[in-house]
């Protein structure tokens, strides 16, 4: 869940990236408004320390230059002057500047959907189907094991809908990744329940 500090007029991305945002939260810019995002769950902290962990075993043992990084800020390109969203997870496989502070050409997008920002994840989720680099979305679940995929097809045009995966093997094909799904959820009582 996350709560707006309301502006007077549109704060810009770049007035965002200097501002002192009060509080420890971590903040993202919706449409001009920084909107602080309340601290995780720790199931939803598991999944993406595992998420990011396995994202990073996979990326280095194919040699790859991308990297996965948690909770940076992506810049769509919808109202981008005034919009900075702090996905989960991401994946970029352009070199990463001293000093950078924003994501440029996220591939791979990942969020974690909780019951309690389910909207504003969707919102989120949307909103980065914009950014022409990003090939998938994926949205892991946290009610239930389970994702829902969006992948950008090679025309560039994006699905009505997301795949969703219930079981067996996720395939992410913009880092070549092909994981169990349950691996996801290592660390979680996902795995000692049973249906």
């Amino acid at each position: 869940m996350s709560a707006a500090l309301k502006t007077l007029a549109p704060m810009l991305v770049s007035e965002f990236m200097a501002w002192d945002a009060p509080g420890p939260e971590t903040w993202q810019l919706v449409d001009g408004q920084p909107q602080a995002m309340a601290p995780a769950s720790l199931f939803h902290g598991a999944l993406q320390a595992e998420i990011a962990k396995l994202l990073a075993v996979h990326l280095e043992s194919m040699g790859s230059r991308c990297t996965a990084l948690v909770a940076p800020g992506v810049v769509p390109r919808a109202l981008s002057a005034i919009n900075c969203r702090v996905p989960d997870l991401a994946v970029t496989c352009t070199p990463i500047a001293p000093g950078q502070t924003i994501m440029t050409d996220p591939v791979l997008i990942i969020e974690i959907l909780s019951p309690s920002n389910r909207a504003e994840t969707w919102s989120n989720v949307w909103t980065y189907t914009s950014i022409p680099s990003v090939r998938e979305i994926l949205v892991v679940r946290t009610e239930l094991m389970g994702a829902d995929l969006l992948r950008r097809d090679p025309g560039g045009t994006w699905p009505d809908s997301p795949m969703t995966i219930k079981d067996g093997d996720l395939v992410l094909e913009s880092i070549g990744l092909r994981v169990a799904l349950a691996a996801l959820y290592r660390t979680t009582d996902f795995l000692t329940k049973v249906d």
